[in-house]
């Protein structure tokens, strides 16, 4: 089975599971499938859910632009979140609805099958590694199953202010050169 008939199959998966916390739209994800690396952001914004579409408001305009920084397209990668769905208010996204979302999540990475994985904010990154704190572990370099997660800042963070951006262009370059890819 194609991996695009398999991430087809697993988001019918979850559009029929009236199990999974939040009743607003699923946006399960976008990009190359057969990509290096994988972000994974946190839960869907109000524009995310209006378009159905990952990181396309504000803070995807950023991770846009830090894509181009390092000379890739957004085409070249795989997006998507923990939580598929909007937390009402723009809220960050509850331990329940994390744990609910996170088996489909782990087959979408198996699916994919990405040689890193980018976590999007503290949210993303505690999935992968519990005990990290994104402001000292940001931009590093982590073993996690056969792959590499490399925390980034969420870039709702950096647009508040929140995180330096000279750091978050830091870090995405560090990240172009873990993955090798001109």
């Amino acid at each position: 089975m194609s991996k695009q008939v398999e991430l087809n199959k697993l988001k019918q998966e979850m559009l029929a599971d009236k199990g999974l916390p939040l009743l607003t739209n699923l946006v399960f994800g976008e990009g190359n499938i057969d990509c290096k690396v994988l972000f994974i952001g946190e839960a869907p914004g109000a524009e995310e859910d209006k378009l159905v579409r990952p990181f396309v408001g504000r803070s995807g305009k950023l991770l846009d632009k830090m894509l181009e920084e390092i000379g890739w397209k957004r085409e070249e990668v795989y997006i998507t979140n923990i939580v598929k769905r909007r937390p009402p208010d723009n809220r960050d996204p509850s331990p329940e609805e994390i744990e609910a979302y996170k088996p489909y999540l782990s087959k979408q990475i198996v699916i994919i099958n990405p040689q890193v994985i980018a976590p999007l904010g503290r949210f993303s990154m505690n999935y992968f590694l519990p005990n990290a704190k994104i402001t000292r572990d940001q931009g590093q370099a982590f073993p996690w199953q056969e792959r590499v997660v490399f925390p980034l800042f969420h870039p709702a963070a950096v647009l508040r202010g929140t995180a330096p951006m000279a750091n978050y262009i830091a870090s995405f370059r560090k990240l172009k050169k873990l993955v090798g890819k001109d």
